[in-house]
C-alpha cells in the first residue's frame, strides 16, 4: 500500500465560517457536518477537517494549495472583492503583491482564523 495523507484537523474559532471561507475561494463543496467537523475534500481526495475550538489554543499553521492559472485567478479576484490583505511572501513584507517563483504565481493570506494560506500554480523547484 502506498501511503497518502487523508486528513487532516484545522483549528478554527468558528469551523463552518472558515470551512465555507476556503471553499468558497478555491470553488469546493462544503461536505455535511460530521462529529465535531466540517469537511472540505480536495481534489486528490484529501479532506481538510475544520473543528472549533478556543480562540486562545489555535496556533497559526501554514496550507499551500496548489491550484491551476485559471482558478489562481478566481481565487484571487475573490481575495481582492473581499479585501483580504494578501502578499507575496511567507513573511508577510511584500503586502498587495504576489510573486512569480518557479515561473507561476504564488499568494499568502490569513483565513479567518489566522491560519497562513498559500495559493501556487507551480510547485517549488518545479
Amino acid at each position: 500500500m502506498s501511503v497518502e495523507l487523508n486528513h487532516t484537523i484545522i483549528h478554527s474559532r468558528d469551523h463552518r465560517e472558515s470551512a465555507a471561507f476556503l471553499a468558497d475561494l478555491l470553488g469546493l463543496e462544503v461536505g455535511p457536518e460530521w462529529g465535531p467537523f466540517v469537511p472540505v475534500v480536495l481534489a486528490n481526495g484529501v479532506t481538510l477537517d475544520f473543528a472549533a475550538i478556543p480562540e486562545e489554543s489555535i496556533t497559526p499553521q501554514h496550507y499551500a494549495f496548489l491550484i491551476s492559472e485559471a482558478e489562481f485567478d478566481t481565487a484571487f479576484g475573490r481575495i481582492q472583492e473581499l479585501g483580504i490583505a494578501y502578499y507575496a511572501d511567507p513573511h508577510l513584507k511584500l503586502p498587495g503583491e504576489i510573486n512569480h517563483n518557479d515561473g507561476g504565481r504564488g499568494v499568502y493570506f490569513p483565513d479567518p482564523s489566522g491560519h497562513g494560506m498559500e495559493l501556487i500554480t507551480r510547485p517549488y523547484g518545479g
